[in-house]
């Protein structure tokens, strides 16, 4: 139960930049763009117009403030862009069903209205499922894939009751039981002002777009999801749980995974600086792996 728990945290980084740092400023203010079903998707950039773009999509139940810590690193170099998936942050609602493929038409809504040509877009969480979805949506402007402590075993399938184990407490009693399932996810020793105020944030997301995102989450195959994927696919992971590397490897040969040990799932934010070096690593594989195909 607790190893299929943390493919569906994301992160909250209200706790913004411990370190005094601020983000730079946006290249353009707030924006929006339209979903396959209408619903308008906000999403920021921030950086220079270079290329590949770095996609920054958040997991469940959160906001692209996760990102905070890696804005101002990335956007030196790469165009970053930060989305809010629909029913989180600043995007809209009016979804009858929040479906994963349907985070993916986000994404995809996002690259086209941005005319991104070249995106390696990073996903945490559940947003490792959702950048597979927005590759097979707009495979031409995605060139890479990375995975933030998600996808850990791409073969796993999980029985139903193990997932109803999940989403039943949840259902029921939604905020203490969303805080328990948060704290879960620390290692022992993190920091207690991180993880009150991932808990605090997490437990206040909009209920009706939180069960239904995680019971349509339950639905979604990995294996399914890779079948026919022709772009690298990395990934930063925590040592919480283990990833099944080898595995991985056999269905996705560029599979490759850097590793930080002794984190939990939210390692945006429990150390930054290393998850930033560590991610930067992964985009420059992608990048020379992607020259080596030309």
């Amino acid at each position: 139960m607790v190893r299929l728990a943390r493919y569906i945290i994301p992160v909250f980084a209200i706790v913004l930049c411990a370190c005094g740092c601020e983000p730079p400023a946006r290249t353009q203010s707030i924006a929006s763009a339209i979903s396959a079903d209408k619903v308008p998707i906000a999403y920021a950039v921030y950086g220079p117009a270079a290329e590949p773009a770095v996609v920054f999509v958040h997991g469940w139940s959160c906001d692209s403030r996760y990102w905070h810590d890696q804005i101002p690193y990335f956007s030196k170099k790469y165009r970053v862009i930060t989305v809010d998936l629909a029913g989180h942050g600043n995007s809209g609602f009016g979804r009858k069903v929040y479906t994963t493929e349907s985070f993916g038409q986000d994404v995809a809504a996002v690259l086209r209205k941005l005319d991104v040509k070249k995106a390696v877009l990073v996903g945490h969480s559940m947003g490792g499922e959702i950048i597979l979805y927005a590759a097979k949506i707009s495979p031409e402007r995605v060139v890479g894939l990375v995975g933030v402590d998600t996808l850990e075993d791409l073969g796993m399938v999980y029985p139903d009751e193990i997932k109803n184990s999940i989403y039943a407490p949840i259902a029921a009693d939604f905020v203490p039981e969303v805080q328990k399932f948060v704290r879960s996810m620390f290692p022992a020793g993190a920091d207690k002002t991180l993880v009150d105020a991932v808990a605090l944030d997490m437990s206040s997301a909009p209920q009706e777009v939180a069960l239904s995102s995680m019971r349509e989450y339950f639905k979604v195959s990995a294996l399914e999801l890779i079948k026919g994927l022709t772009v690298p696919l990395k990934s930063v992971n925590a040592d919480l749980f283990p990833t099944n590397v080898d595995g991985n490897k056999k269905l996705v040969p560029s599979y490759e995974m850097a590793l930080m040990k002794g984190r939990g799932h939210f390692i945006m934010l429990e150390d930054p600086g290393q998850f930033n070096v560590l991610l930067e690593r992964m985009i420059d594989r992608i990048r020379v792996e992607t020259k080596e195909k030309k």
